[in-house]
């Protein structure tokens, strides 16, 4: 018996499959290389100290960062963003963020709020998914120091207004911190237009980096307000047991997960050659695809904007009378097609879309390589299913 093709379309996850370069640079470390960043003199540590800094410059370079100083590394998304939010949060203070926020945030927000006393305003967002500025603007007090909001859901893909968010912030003198989750590596994300203050992301979602990996970029001056909640080892200042302050030792305790770094550098490396608006643009055709795929059958209801250059490759369905997780059940068990079922972490937009008393949505994400192909059998799966 022939194996089933499989079809991934859970890239709003983590990305699959990741560039050959990317497969090649770590087994490549791992057999020949192994060695720490940043903790010996010897041929292989120096080799692994320059992969790590040329990973640190194309990541400050894709984001048009001034120096590669500016760029943290993290263990994933999340990470950089707990380093951000509890760095930064202090008793008393105000933060403004949004209903459309993935748990990676909304979660630190809480935990704060119980420990140390921060207060939270939560925007709500319209029927496609996206906030308005002027509730972001008119929910600032004196109080508030930060807001933080996601560039692009994960459940509708729906693009939010980040520009004009990050004018409000910094005509307030407020932080920005900006969840790239799912933006970075599909959108062009340039700090030198974009005024915030902090970015975090995963390196293994758009970047197509592995597993274990994350960014978060500092602008400069904002680490004197960024408290480092992690501390050790370093391999700089060992004779001191104070947490060195410059960058990037302030936030980067411990050794680094080098394996992923090493995949990450060569996915970057990808990513520059390719370039992000040629994905972008792959994306936006198959995108529309799938959604005129979906607007043919009449059972399906999706959820976001209508448009696929107002959304990220993302799409979320509902279908009267079934469960999304049976749904999906089905599409892999019969096509081979792999999807996302439930509240995707995020119960705060399924309640405002509706869709969190009926177990969520079923979500289909597209990647860099995802096939026109791939995305016609999808479509006529589920028509088989719903006919």
């Amino acid at each position: 018996m022939s194996q089933q093709r499989r079809i991934y379309l859970d890239n709003a996850a983590t990305s699959f499959p990741k560039p050959e370069v990317v497969y090649d640079a770590v087994d490549r470390y791992q057999r020949k290389n192994g060695a720490p960043a940043g903790r010996g003199a010897y041929t292989e540590a120096l080799q692994t100290q320059k992969i790590v800094e040329r990973c640190r410059q194309r990541a400050a370079m894709l984001f048009r960062a001034k120096s590669l100083h500016q760029i943290q590394f993290a263990f994933n998304g999340t990470d950089a963003l707990n380093i951000a939010l509890h760095g930064l949060l202090k008793p008393g203070d105000h933060v403004i963020t949004s209903v459309v926020e993935h748990n990676s945030v909304l979660r630190p927000l809480r935990a704060l709020k119980q420990r140390v006393g921060i207060d939270v305003t939560y925007v709500e967002a319209n029927e496609t998914g996206k906030i308005d500025p002027a509730d972001v603007k008119s929910a600032i007090c004196s109080q508030t120091k930060l807001i933080v909001l996601i560039h692009a859901s994960n459940v509708t893909g729906t693009i939010q207004p980040v520009e004009e968010v990050a004018e409000i912030a910094a005509k307030a003198n407020i932080f920005f911190l900006l969840d790239a989750a799912q933006s970075a590596g599909h959108l062009p994300i340039n700090i030198e237009q974009l005024p915030v203050d902090l970015l975090a992301c995963p390196g293994h979602k758009g970047l197509l980096g592995p597993l274990g990996t994350g960014l978060l970029y500092i602008k400069p001056g904002v680490e004197k307000h960024l408290t480092s909640f992690r501390q050790g080892g370093t391999g700089s200042h060992s004779e001191e047991e104070q947490q060195p302050t410059s960058l990037p030792d302030k936030y980067e305790s411990g050794n680094h997960n080098v394996l992923g770094i090493v995949g990450l550098d060569a996915a970057l490396g990808w990513l520059e050659e390719e370039g992000i608006e040629t994905l972008r643009q792959h994306e936006i055709e198959l995108t529309n695809q799938l959604m005129e795929g979906f607007a043919s059958i009449e059972k399906i209801t999706q959820h976001g904007t209508t448009t696929a250059e107002e959304r990220l490759g993302v799409v979320s369905i509902s279908v009267a009378n079934w469960e999304p997780q049976v749904l999906a059940s089905l599409l892999d068990e019969s096509f081979g097609i792999q999807t996302r079922a439930g509240l995707h972490c995020s119960p705060r937009i399924h309640r405002s879309l509706g869709t969190l008393e009926r177990g969520g949505t079923i979500r289909f994400s597209l990647g860099a390589f995802t096939t026109k192909e791939e995305i016609e059998i999808t479509v006529n799966a589920l028509r088989d299913i719903l006919r």
